[in-house]
Order: C-alpha cells, then sequence, then structure tokens
C-alpha cells in the first residue's frame, strides 16, 4: 500500500522537526513556509518546496499544519487559496499548532462542510524531542478520521492518544503545557535559591534529579539554567506566553481558579520585557536571576 502524500504548512521550529520525520520514514512531503530558507531547508531535506498553500495542497491526502496561532490556521484553512479552496473533500487535515479549543473546532466544522476532515493533533514535547521522535500527540475529532490519521500520526510520535471530539487534543495539550511551564518555574526557582544560599548548582540539579521532586524538566531544561543557556531555543518564551494566556482564557471559560498559571504568566512578561521572547523556555530562570539583584 502506497503512502499517503502529505502537505506541510508552516516548516519553522516544530514543522521541520515533524516533516523531516516524515521523510525519512519514506513519506512524500510538498512544504509550504512564508520564510523561504524554511522551505529550501525542507528541500534540502528532500521534500518538494511550494510556492504556496494551494499549490503544497494540491493532490494530496493529509495537510499538516504547525502554525504560531489558531487565526493563522483559520486563514490558512478558509481564507482565499486556502486549503478549502483547493483540497479534494475527503483530504484530512492534522493541526500540531496550540490553538483556542473553540479556534480548532470552529475550524473544523467549517472544512466539514465542505467534505474536509480536521483533528486538532497536539503535541506534547519540544521540537528537539520531534526530531528524536520522542513525542506524544494527543488528538480530538471523531473516531473514524483519527483511524484514518493513525497511521502518519504514529510514524511521528511514540504515542498517540485520542483523547475526545473536536478541540479535547488542544484542550489536554494546554493542561499538558501548565504543568509543564509551572515545574520549569518551580525548578529555576529552586535552584536560583540554592545559588543564592551559595551550594553547587550541578550536585543540586543531580539531587533534584534522584530525588521524590524529580520531573522531566530537570532532563530537557536543568542543565541550560545552570549554565544560563539560552540559545538555540528548544521552545520560545514568546510561544510560551502565548500558550499560557490561552490557558487563562480556558480556565476563566470553565470556571477553574489557575493561580499558579497566572504567577507563570507574570514572569513571563517580565522575560518579555527583558528582550527574552525568543530565548529558550529554560530563560526564565534570567528574570528570577534579575529579580535576586544579579548581573543580567
Amino acid at each position: 500500500m502506497s503512502l499517503p502524500r502529505v502537505a506541510a504548512i508552516g516548516v519553522g521550529l516544530l514543522g521541520s522537526a515533524l516533516t523531516a520525520t516524515l521523510l525519512d520514514r519514506g513519506y512524500n512531503v510538498a512544504g509550504y513556509d512564508p520564510d523561504p530558507r524554511r522551505i529550501a531547508e525542507h528541500e534540502a531535506r528532500g521534500g518538494r518546496g511550494a510556492t504556496s498553500i494551494a499549490d503544497a495542497v494540491d493532490g494530496v491526502d493529509r495537510v499538516l499544519l504547525a502554525l504560531p496561532t489558531g487565526d493563522i490556521v483559520r486563514e490558512a484553512c478558509l481564507g482565499p487559496g486556502g486549503v478549502a479552496d483547493v483540497a479534494a473533500p475527503g483530504t484530512l487535515v492534522l493541526d500540531a499548532t496550540t490553538a483556542r479549543p473553540s479556534d480548532s473546532i470552529g475550524t473544523g466544522r467549517t472544512l466539514a462542510e465542505r467534505g474536509i476532515g480536521f483533528l486538532d493533533t497536539s503535541v506534547s514535547g519540544s521540537s528537539a524531542m520531534a526530531w528524536e521522535r520522542d513525542i506524544v500527540i494527543m488528538v480530538g475529532g471523531p473516531d473514524d478520521d483519527v483511524a484514518r490519521a493513525r497511521p502518519v500520526l504514529e510514524a511521528l510520535a511514540r504515542s498517540v492518544r485520542h483523547v475526545g471530539p473536536l478541540g479535547a487534543g488542544t484542550r489536554t495539550k494546554l493542561i499538558v503545557n501548565l504543568a509543564l511551564g509551572v515545574h520549569r518555574l518551580v525548578l529555576a526557582e529552586a535552584l536560583v535559591l540554592g545559588e543564592r544560599a551559595g551550594l553547587d548548582l550541578d550536585r543540586l540539579l543531580e539531587v533534584l534529579k534522584d530525588s521524590a521532586a524529580y520531573s522531566k524538566a530537570m532532563d530537557g531544561w536543568g542543565e541550560r539554567m545552570v549554565r544560563g543557556d539560552h540559545d538555540r531555543p528548544r521552545s520560545r518564551i514568546r510561544q510560551h506566553a502565548k500558550d499560557v494566556g490561552l490557558m487563562l482564557d480556558e480556565g476563566a471559560a470553565v470556571g477553574a481558579p489557575m493561580p499558579l498559571t497566572r504567577t507563570l504568566a507574570g514572569v513571563l512578561d517580565q522575560a518579555l520585557d527583558y528582550d527574552l521572547a525568543d530565548a529558550d523556555n529554560s530563560a526564565v530562570i534570567a528574570v528570577l536571576r534579575r529579580l535576586a539583584g544579579e548581573d543580567p
């Protein structure tokens, strides 16, 4: 059986990792991104560079989206020259964007009216983890569409979880990112306390990893925090700040108290004020170090 043809819209930090995995597994992937450098990189990995969304989507079976916001997803799907204008009935859109659940539901319903399937296929894991296929994909959508999408999704991830109807994938991703973001901030706070108390941070980090306080945040961001290495981002402060805003919106919509998330939002706002928008998320420790009176 031949593999489905895939169009990738957005081949940036996450999209490039996902498409590279598909290419390695023998998929034919047409890639489009508004940044010509990203298209050139996609071509260098063996993919086909597309000149527009319409060019990428024409004649494919699956469309993979990895875009900054739900508004951009809506424009890519429903705007002039978008997926809805070009894709044949039966095409299935897999959206890895972290968006408002209501946006995913609205875009999916409109595409369904045109015979095009839509799943929110949210990713748990950084872009670096996606390159290693060490990610979990949380899927929201109808059972039959999830079954059709599963071969592609399983090619991308170590685990695929169908978590409910359309919108549930995005909701689950926000909750996962909430826990992860708070874990990162708590780790940064613990390290700064140890630093101010004169402890050796390498040893402290090893103890934390070996203790009941362990979390995967220590593996992904601990050494970067100790070293103050916030370049070459696995995931960016500005993207997480956007996601935290979505978390707070969702909490307000369902009446969930979110005091820790509000604290995290405040630290991220300070990071943005310190021009750390494009820094790695380990840079939350840089905010705490400044608050402790250390040099920026």
